[in-house]
């Protein structure tokens, strides 16, 4: 199984996951989208599978920095455009384990989704 775990090598959270991963010798793939960016097919796919609204990090301080006229009456073509120019507002980590993804970090979640590799 190809696992890519999607995100932002300073991200707290994405520290977390890799620890996590690491401490169970799971082999990934780390995919860094702040500095390799991120696909438009892999954004549309993610944006399908969870809506855009959870993939787009409004919590983050990229987001808080962004010009008022960029947050306001914020639809999913604008969300898009965001995303694909500043991938640090993309919500973080992403595991892809191929055939489901998992969007944020939680144990409990990862544990079950590797099952008894974990």
């Amino acid at each position: 199984m190809g696992v890519t775990l999607y995100g932002i090598k300073n991200c707290g959270t994405v520290r977390k996951a890799r620890a996590w991963l690491d401490e169970r010798g799971i082999e990934y793939v780390f995919h860094d989208y702040k500095t390799a960016g991120v696909d438009r097919d892999c954004l549309a796919h993610w944006c399908r599978e969870f809506g855009w609204e959870r993939v787009l990090n409004r919590s983050g301080t990229s987001f808080r920095k962004l010009p008022d006229t960029d947050k306001t009456g914020l639809d999913e073509e604008r969300a898009w455009a965001l995303m694909l120019a500043q991938p640090s507002l993309i919500k973080r980590p992403i595991l892809d384990l191929g055939g489901q993804r998992l969007l944020g970090f939680d144990a409990e979640r990862y544990r079950t989704a590797f099952g008894t590799m974990a």
